[in-house]
């Protein structure tokens, strides 16, 4: 696995090994860390990031949810990241900027109030494949229902993508793998689907999409929205509802969507064959649609401007329809 030699840290560059942290820090103790997971994408106009802006303003906003004051806001992360692929030598990579509570080595604090303790911000570089699998895109892959559920909302924010979350994450990602699966899927607090360990999760009935609501103890995945924009672009219908887990079973289609996921295709959940047991035609519609635009091979929905590229000269935020 290549990497980048540098880290960013506080508004400097600094080498991977010296990106460390107290074992005392808020975080180890307790948790204290929001994060973010986005690709950069080698296109023919060069390397591009995938909804840069959007995936910023989501890490602004799960520290906002947790007090985490920065001096550093949207704008200035993104030219953060971009600064540091571009000093990588990675022509694809995967970034994890992460903000969390350190430790004020001199004038400690301890314990689980976290305001007195210095908020740290850091992005990281590598090169990351396929996250569940160099097959899983096409061929699908094999889920679990867990018997582990996702939290109730009011104890912890699904909105924000905190640390603390992947706690849960974690369980339900170790028991689907020991049980010979790939992934699993979480029921919410109420009894109804909710998401994967790290994806969010829809379901294909009669060529209509279907996918949790935000209240269903969801994280609002970048790649989500995205799917939600190319599918009503190609006309396909999209509706936010709640699904109960036997509609798993019955479902025509079910991918899973995230920036590592991708659009991976579930061919069976508790060992039911979802489907013809392959990838549908509605879900390779959306793949072949989502890869050309990170590809860089077609606009996004609207124009919008999806890639952000990283070298001078490019500065074409959207690619045109020409």
């Amino acid at each position: 696995m290549k990497i980048s030699k540098k880290v960013w840290r506080n508004g400097e560059m600094i080498d991977w090994n010296d990106a460390r942290i107290h074992v005392m820090s808020h975080v180890v103790n307790y948790g204290t860390s929001v994060f973010e997971g986005i690709r950069c994408y080698n296109t023919e106009k060069g390397p591009a990031v995938f909804r840069l802006t959007e995936h910023m303003q989501r890490l602004v906003n799960s520290a906002k949810i947790y007090r985490m004051d920065t001096e550093f806001d949207r704008d200035a992360f993104c030219r953060a990241a971009v600064e540091l692929i571009a000093s990588s030598g990675l022509d694809e990579c995967y970034l994890r900027p992460v903000v969390l509570r350190g430790l004020d080595e001199d004038n400690p604090a301890f314990g689980v109030y976290p305001l007195n303790n210095p908020v740290e911000c850091y992005i990281a570089a590598w090169e990351w494949g396929k996250y569940l699998g160099d097959e899983a895109i096409e061929n699908g892959i094999d889920v679990c229902v867990s018997s582990w559920s996702r939290f109730n909302t009011n104890a912890l924010p699904a909105m924000a993508k905190a640390g603390a979350n992947y706690m849960n994450s974690q369980l339900i990602k170790m028991e689907a793998k020991l049980g010979g699966y790939v992934e699993g899927i979480a029921l919410d607090d109420r009894g109804y689907v909710s998401e994967g360990s790290g994806e969010n999760l829809f379901v294909v009935n009669n060529g209509r999409l279907i996918t949790p609501p935000l209240g269903a103890a969801i994280l609002p995945g970048i790649t989500r929205d995205s799917v939600i924009q190319i599918a009503r672009e190609l006309g396909i219908e999209v509706q936010e509802a709640i699904i109960q887990r036997a509609a798993l079973y019955l479902a025509d289609e079910l991918f899973f969507t995230g920036t590592a996921a991708e659009i991976s295709p579930i061919r069976s959940v508790d060992k039911i064959t979802i489907g013809s047991g392959k990838r549908g035609e509605v879900t390779k519609r959306l793949q072949d649609e989502f890869f050309k635009i990170i590809r860089a091979e077609r606009p996004a929905p609207n124009n919008a401007p999806w890639l952000t590229f990283v070298r001078e000269g490019q500065a074409e935020q959207t690619v045109s329809a020409n």
